[in-house]
């Protein structure tokens, strides 16, 4: 079995001053639920063996917090421009690629497609994901290159900042 946990970015500045919607930095929010969401992950015993990222300065931002609960080195970090741009078919093309040897992975995404991703896997509608939420799934594969949208697997947790269970 392999495992995928799908991270929406925490919550961007829009009043930033940014040049571009790939520059926008986290406000004064996402820099606290970013920590916050990391240490939940954390407490569940879910340790990730893989850190993928859009590199928009948002979602690499929000890895770099969860990276950093992890002792997971900020260098190895793989920064997929398609987890920014692209579609379902892109994030599953990225994942089909992952070396078999890691069980766990970890996705930092965008909306609306991250939400699209992580429904398309539950073969059910989970809605929009607010910021920084976690979606954990346990997938019924055993490699890679076999995850495709036509399989469905299994929810194991959701979780994001607002929600009051510990």
């Amino acid at each position: 079995m392999k495992n995928i946990i799908i991270v929406r970015h925490a919550k961007s500045d829009w009043d930033s001053g940014a040049k571009t919607d790939f520059d926008r930095p986290l406000n004064q929010r996402g820099l606290k639920d970013a920590p916050k969401m990391s240490k939940k992950l954390s407490k569940k015993g879910i340790a990730p063996d893989i850190f993928i990222s859009s590199p928009a300065k948002r979602a690499i931002t929000t890895c770099e917090y969860f990276a950093k609960e992890f002792d997971y080195p900020f260098t190895d970090i793989h920064q997929e421009k398609l987890l920014y741009s692209g579609n379902t078919s892109d994030y599953l093309d990225i994942i089909s690629k992952v070396d078999n040897k890691k069980n766990n992975v970890i996705l930092f995404g965008h909306n609306p497609v991250i939400s699209h991703f992580a429904s398309v896997l539950l073969n059910g509608n989970i809605g929009d994901m607010p910021t920084c939420a976690i979606v954990s799934i346990q997938l019924n594969i055993d490699n890679w290159s076999e995850i495709n949208d036509d399989k469905k697997h299994d929810l194991l947790f959701i979780d994001y900042p607002k929600n009051t269970e510990k």
